[in-house]
């Protein structure tokens, strides 16, 4: 079977890894900070603040934002679950605004029409690794003075317009789980120019301590281990070549299955770069078969394939119960047609033509 989803896991993060383990300082150290100066480089923020995984991340984020109770925060409801439930932690509400049919992610113009007196923050996901149009979304944000976060969780070097994604808004979050496009077995990263905000980070993640023994606010246990961060540095050194193979492969499956009625290949917008964190088509009714019935006969030819995502947050059963009550067309229409075929490192040309001739048969 090709899995929808393989870390890439090498020598070099073997020895790292061990190295660490000799060292005998296994828990938050010098290769967390070389991990967080590492990745600010890469991504051209200022400051960048390792974390236990991408949901912590945001939580966090959230709160040194200022995000609390009574606030709202705007979002996409096409995205995994931890998105919204971050700000839920907070005791904020998030507000679901629609998708673009096209990209997937947070259509600017639908964001305005959420917006009320309540409104702190718009957090926007990149997904599938696919910049969101950052130039309408900032300037809804500016003129409204809400502050602009970005989720790129599943987007580790993507651009737009020549910026990478996570530098843009007010701050950015990474995941570094192994289905991300670099991997520290589980892991997150804060991206931020703002040395207020990154204060904030560092002293939520240590139980709220400014230095040791001196809680000056209520924090949380959310500190990478050195071991997280050693895997993590040979990662990063490695992500622009697998996002190489993550693109060409994207490239040979757009070309094998462009023109087939039915098929909607991913769209990529001018001036960005996109992951492919996921490579996601659509597949509607004009299609041969249904979208399950086309799952099954993938996995009948050994090709994973999976729904990134059948249900939309505010249609699950946590949000029901909360008294949400959406119904957003493009989310909707997104949730029924999506799916997502293998497109990752270790995905073969050869492989790649079995996806293809396999939808073409």
């Amino acid at each position: 079977m090709i899995p929808i989803a393989k870390p890439s896991i090498g020598v070099e993060e073997k020895k790292a890894v061990q190295d660490v383990l000799d060292s005998g300082m296994i828990a938050q150290g010098q290769k967390v900070k070389e991990l967080e100066d590492d990745f600010a480089q890469y991504i051209s923020t200022r400051y960048a603040i390792a974390i236990t995984s991408g949901t912590s991340a945001l939580h966090t984020t959230l709160l040194a934002s200022g995000i609390k109770e009574g606030d709202e925060v705007i979002t996409t409801p096409f995205t995994f679950t931890a998105t919204a439930n971050s700000i839920l932690y907070c005791g904020a509400r998030p507000v679901f605004a629609d998708i673009d049919a096209d990209t997937f992610n947070i259509n600017p113009e639908t964001i305005e029409e959420k917006i009320t007196s309540k409104t702190k923050a718009v957090l926007v996901v990149h997904l599938f690794g696919n910049p969101c149009d950052m130039d309408k979304i900032k300037e809804v944000c500016n003129k409204h003075n809400l502050l602009l976060i970005e989720d790129a969780c599943q987007a580790h070097g993507a651009e737009y317009k020549g910026q990478k994604v996570g530098s843009i808004g007010d701050c950015g979050v990474f995941s570094f789980y192994p289905t991300k496009n670099m991997t520290t077995g589980e892991g997150g990263m804060i991206t931020t120019n703002n040395a207020d905000i990154d204060r904030k980070c560092r002293i939520i993640r240590d139980h709220g301590q400014d230095g040791r023994d001196n809680q000056v606010m209520l924090g949380y246990n959310y500190r990478m281990t050195d071991i997280s961060a050693a895997i993590g540095v040979e990662q990063l050194k490695k992500l622009e070549g697998f996002i190489e193979k993550r693109i060409n492969n994207a490239k040979m499956l757009n070309e094998g299955l462009k023109g087939i009625e039915g098929i909607i290949i991913p769209k990529i917008q001018a001036d960005t770069r996109h992951v492919f964190n996921q490579y996601t088509i659509r597949v509607t009714d004009d299609f041969k078969v249904s979208r399950d019935e086309l799952i099954q006969k993938l996995k009948d030819a050994g090709i994973g394939a999976f729904v990134y995502y059948p249900k939309p947050i505010y249609k699950q059963k946590y949000y029901l119960d909360l008294g949400y009550d959406e119904n957003l067309k493009n989310t909707e229409n997104a949730a029924k047609e999506v799916l997502s075929m293998p497109v990752h490192p270790n995905v073969t040309k050869e492989d790649v033509k079995l996806i293809i001739d396999t939808i073409n048969k």
